[in-house]
């Protein structure tokens, strides 16, 4: 099932996709409730009930002309991780990291398709990365790995939008300031739920830039895949339904590049995850 947020006149609203329109599920089923998060944190039950709902429901938007949030977008958390795509860290010269390499974003950065990523006056070196994104239903902590995927509600293309001077070069270096400017947090334009994806192990991921394909590998290539990820997460921190995980990017990236490539207006962002879907974002300068 596809679980998307439309903006409304009357606020965020909880739709499924069918058939290349969006039902509200509220709507169509008055004790489902109108925001994805709610919705996945009632279980397999809920998201069952959606699906039996929807075909049903009369309240549809259009897809094309819609404003999509990002499919959760009020998580509680938003946690990343780096260096977690083998070809990736062989191609920025890293050692293969033993333990995930963990930082966070905020949900002021959280933005969904179509919406622009807007690059501060401050930042002059804004990296791509395309990335499949985790997202929690089942809440929990001290997860074991062979329980997580009960967890996990669903799955989302993420776009970790980087300003690597800011990340590399401040003093110490400033991995979180680097990558939580507002809009540097895109996902979308659906959440699939997991029932829908068999292994999330195996799943073609490409980035283009202004139609020019810059990332093309495989989540195969994921160090820490989701079981171990969820796992490890739910040691240090409780789990909670809407929490999205991004979990890292594959090799390709601008700053690996030569000479590097960054970010400008103009430019077009398109990440597609096989199955998932393709998450598209302008580029504008920040007002």
């Amino acid at each position: 099932m596809r679980l998307l947020t439309v903006a409304t006149d009357q606020g965020p609203r909880a739709c499924a996709e069918i058939d290349g329109r969006l039902v509200d599920l509220n709507a169509a089923d008055p004790s489902l409730p109108g925001s994805v998060r709610e919705l996945i944190a009632q279980g397999p039950e809920g998201i069952a009930r959606a699906r039996e709902a929807a075909p049903e429901g009369s309240v549809r938007y259009d897809l094309e002309s819609s404003r999509l949030l990002a499919p959760v977008p009020d998580p509680r958390k938003i946690i990343c991780l780096g260096l977690n795509y083998r070809d990736h860290a062989i191609e920025t010269g890293a050692k293969i990291p033993e333990e995930p390499i963990l930082f966070s974003k905020y949900p002021t950065a959280l933005i969904g398709h179509g919406a622009p990523i807007l690059l501060p006056k401050v930042c002059h070196e804004v990296d791509y990365e395309a990335e499949l994104v985790i997202v929690v239903g089942r809440p929990g902590r001290d997860i074991p790995a062979d329980r997580a995927m009960a967890h996990v509600a669903g799955f989302a293309v993420g776009h970790d939008v980087s300003a690597r001077d800011w990340q590399l070069r401040k003093p110490g270096g400033q991995w979180m300031a680097g990558k939580t400017f507002d809009t540097f947090a895109p996902v979308g334009p659906y959440l699939v739920t997991a029932d829908e994806v068999p292994d999330p192990h195996a799943l073609g991921i490409r980035l283009r830039l202004n139609g020019r394909l810059m990332q093309n590998s495989n989540t195969a290539q994921l160090i820490f895949r989701v079981p171990e990820t969820i796992a490890y997460l739910s040691q240090i921190m409780t789990l909670e339904p809407g929490d999205l995980i991004f979990t890292g990017t594959p090799p390709g990236v601008g700053m690996a590049r030569k000479p590097p490539v960054w970010l400008k207006p103009g430019d077009v962002v398109e990440v597609e995850i096989d199955g998932l879907g393709t998450l598209r974002n302008p580029i504008e300068a920040r007002p």
